[in-house]
């Protein structure tokens, strides 16, 4: 029987580090991560972070709370109609997220107003028009000051008042995606439109993954 020669046998070697190579390559996508700190109970159990109850009303008059999300996807922001500096770039990437999921009924678009004194229902409802919202869609969201900033710091967004700031508030350019059971799942920067990409990869990762899941958390 003929013996392989020493130039075969490296040749062999290298197709089988080859095969090894690509298989290494074949990554399988690990799930979206559930963010926030957990809770152990007393009786010893974890509780995954979740998103607090909340009550506000949108640009219809319509009082939106977390029953109207519960069992769906949707990315929130903090905003302000006023606002001179991010908020425009992050309204029309918003722009962009209606217009790519307006036919998927399981994801929603909450932003919410770090300026309910001047964004009143009727401003809402104007700056919608404007920019061809479906109501159903994206709710724009005011109410109660203090309650609107305390659900900032519960999203983990960075928003406070600050005379120096442009329009006089401080605040991230976050868009933040919210799974079915209120679950923070990733941080997005709603300025730049490749990081909204990545939202939209993970969106429709995430309602694949787990849209016919229902809810199984036991908070809230």
């Amino acid at each position: 029987m003929r013996q392989p020669t020493r130039n075969s046998f490296f040749f062999l070697l290298m197709i089988s580090w080859g095969i090894i190579a690509c298989n290494s390559q074949e990554v399988v996508e690990k799930p979206l991560p559930i963010l926030g700190e957990k809770t152990i109970t007393p009786e010893g159990d974890t509780l995954l972070y979740q998103i607090p109850p909340f009550a506000f009303v949108d640009q219809d008059s319509n009082m939106i709370s977390e029953k109207d999300v519960a069992g769906k996807f949707y990315v929130a922001d903090f905003f302000f109609t006023t606002c001179p500096s991010i908020c425009p770039k992050m309204s029309a990437e918003m722009v962009r997220l209606h217009d790519e999921f307006l036919k998927e009924d399981q994801l929603l678009l909450l932003s919410y107003s770090l300026d309910p004194k001047y964004d009143t229902v009727a401003v809402l409802k104007d700056y919608a028009t404007k920019l061809g919202v479906n109501t159903e869609k994206w709710h724009l969201l005011t109410g109660d000051e203090q309650e609107l900033y305390d659900l900032a710091y519960a999203y983990m967004v960075n928003a406070v008042k600050d005379e120096t700031a442009p329009g006089g508030v401080l605040h991230s350019g976050a868009f933040v995606l919210v799974d079915q059971n209120r679950h923070v799942r990733g941080f997005y920067d709603g300025t730049i439109p490749e990081e909204v990409d990545r939202l939209m990869v993970d969106i429709r990762r995430l309602i694949k993954e787990e849209g016919t899941i229902k809810e199984e958390s036991t908070q809230g």
